[in-house]
């Protein structure tokens, strides 16, 4: 791996200890709710202050929310949606499934949550994972800390104050010292911009906003747009409905099968004896898993039977993991990964009996795993039914949709719902979908439409006291989300502890160390086959985004140990200012 960079010259400014900041807007005139502490302005409009904002109510703001209230702050958390879950919420789609084992996507902060919690699944289902964080939220009574069917529509921070300005789309105003961006990377669905279709009179559905009430396709001609990993997962589903299903394919994307099943109880019993080792093995492993050692092979030390040998067994067990930590040279030798490629091809053409449509869904353009691999159940035996047709857009684009059709470059097909697995602004678009203006009237929407930069995917250079969970620049996506989400809320509590102990108002991402961190990920993502393909972690699926390799992939191990030496360092790369007079903070 690179060598790891400095980040700065500069560690954070030591300050003398002082008396802990206030966490209220002054005393003169104001009176507490449950929501925080109303402050009457000089025009009489009332506006609450709260000591921390957390925008989003997923696992991170869940966590969030307890862990900042344990440390006496006030707290107050918004979220969109009518209930917590984050992605789990909000994807409701048929098939909806983690590619994470269950037992290693869930909280270990808390040992009597895990202890008491039974997973059905060894990769769990959208309602089962919904069910969890649900139960989480009511454990550690975090509800009535959220407004729900709420949006943050604007966050401007005011440099003199030392405190952000907090705006609802229902019109509310709050002021905070602290804005926690609990976003989530998944959370922007977009639609393809093909013309005319606003004019579909039929069903229409995005995996990403999916109804809470199950979608009936029986008896129905439906056409799914997208075979990402989610539109893998949707396929074999509504194939089992629909009359007539059009699986619409632009770019074929590598799959492996998930071997999924149910979890029994001596299993569970099992886990639960080991869920210390469990937790701190997780955390020194390059993805933030216990579960699959550390690969200490060369593909190329084996020959070819002994590799074919290899990947049956890898295959027949099922997940994507075990394929990615197989071997130490899987991302990051051309000849190690095509033979990995070469194999799932194989096991496509084996699978899919027509040759014609096997050849289309084999990947062609981009090494395994340069995309995010993606696991099913039965996605590819499912075009051996009579009822599915791949339509292959690369050869055959679509020209326009009408009220009851798409009409393709050669044909036309005629369809009763349409289906859109078309991906998300991902990583940065739940943030830039906020207007956030920073210090000195930086907009973040401008600052991140050149490179979306940040230091340790947790602080931005200016926009103080607003911290990031899982930000670009952090292994993020590339890694185990909860564990990583776990890390960040620890780290922002020990940001808040220190700058307590130091009598600090506000703490900033430098500029140096934050142009240092971008190239350090730069550097490392170079060094790999992450870079040789058009994918979402670059931005490519979004028209005129910016072009990056977004995620930090030198091991989420490696990135925590960066992050403790940071904080050990006395926050090495930040600036600290001391917090503002009263003065300063009435102007």
């Amino acid at each position: 791996m690179a060598a790891r960079p400095e980040h700065a010259a500069k560690k954070a400014r030591p300050l003398s200890p002082r008396r802990r900041p206030r966490t209220s807007a002054g005393d003169t005139g104001s009176t507490f709710t449950s929501k925080g502490r109303i402050a009457m302005t000089g025009n009489d409009t009332a506006r609450t202050h709260v000591d921390v904002v957390v925008v989003g109510a997923g696992f991170a703001g869940v966590y969030s929310l307890h862990k900042l209230r344990g440390m006496g702050l006030s707290v107050r958390g918004f979220e969109s949606g009518t209930d917590v879950g984050g992605t789990w919420y909000w994807n409701k789609y048929p098939g909806a499934r983690c590619d994470v084992e269950s037992i290693e996507y869930s909280f270990g902060f808390s040992d009597e949550i895990q202890q008491k919690w039974d997973w059905s699944h060894r990769f769990s289902f959208q309602p089962d994972i919904q069910r969890y964080i649900s139960h989480v939220a009511d454990k550690l009574d975090v509800r009535k800390l959220i407004d729900f069917r709420t949006k943050i529509v604007s966050m401007t921070y005011d440099g003199d104050s030392q405190t952000w300005t907090v705006t609802t789309d229902k019109g509310e105003v709050i002021t905070c010292r602290y804005c926690v961006m609990a976003t989530g990377n998944l959370s922007i669905p977009l639609f393809p911009a093909i013309p005319g279709l606003d004019s579909f009179e039929g069903e229409k559905y995005h995996s990403g906003r999916w109804p809470a009430e199950k979608v009936d396709f029986t008896g129905k001609r439906v056409a799914v747009f997208g075979t990402g990993a989610t539109g893998i997962q949707i396929v074999p589903e509504v194939a089992k409905e629909a009359s007539k299903l059009y699986v619409m394919q632009r770019s074929p994307n590598f799959s492996l099968p998930a071997g999924n099943r149910p979890l029994s109880k001596e299993y569970l019993d099992g886990v639960r004896k080991t869920y210390p080792d469990l937790r701190q093995r997780a955390k020194h492993h390059v993805f933030g898993t216990a579960a699959i050692p550390e690969p200490t092979q060369s593909a190329l030390e084996l020959s070819e039977d002994e590799l074919f040998q290899k990947f049956e067994e890898l295959w027949a067990n099922g997940g994507s993991i075990n394929f990615q930590m197989a071997f130490t040279d899987f991302m990051r030798n051309e000849e190690a990964n095509k033979r990995l490629s070469d194999y799932v091809r194989y096991k496509i053409r084996q699978t899919v009996k027509d040759p014609e449509t096997a050849e289309k869904l084999c990947p062609k353009d981009h090494p395994i795993g340069s995309k995010r691999i993606c696991i099913d159940t039965d996605y590819y035996e499912t075009f051996n039914r009579d009822n599915v047709e791949l339509v292959s857009l690369r050869e055959n684009p679509v020209v326009r949709i009408t009220p009851h059709s798409i009409v393709l470059q050669d044909g036309e097909i005629e369809v009763d719902a349409l289906v859109f697995a078309t991906g998300f602004d991902a990583v940065t678009g739940s943030l830039t979908n906020i207007d956030i203006t920073g210090r000195n009237g930086l907009k973040l929407a401008d600052k991140w439409g050149k490179r979306p930069s940040s230091y340790l995917g947790f602080a931005i250079a200016g926009f103080p006291n607003m911290f990031l969970i899982t930000g670009p620049g952090s292994p993020a996506v590339k890694s185990n989300m909860v564990l990583s989400i776990e890390q960040h809320v620890d780290m922002i509590g020990e940001t808040i502890a220190y700058m307590q102990k130091t009598g600090s108002g506000a703490i900033e991402a430098q500029v140096e160390a934050e142009d240092k961190w971008v190239e350090y990920v730069t550097e490392v993502a170079n060094q790999t086959l992450y870079v040789k393909a058009d994918s979402w972690y670059t931005g490519a699926n979004v028209p005129g985004k910016a072009r990056m390799f977004v995620p930090f992939v030198g091991g989420a191990q490696n990135y925590r140990k960066i992050c403790e030496d940071v904080v050990a360092d006395g926050f090495r790369g930040f600036t600290l200012e001391p917090e503002s007079t009263p003065e300063k903070r009435s102007a």
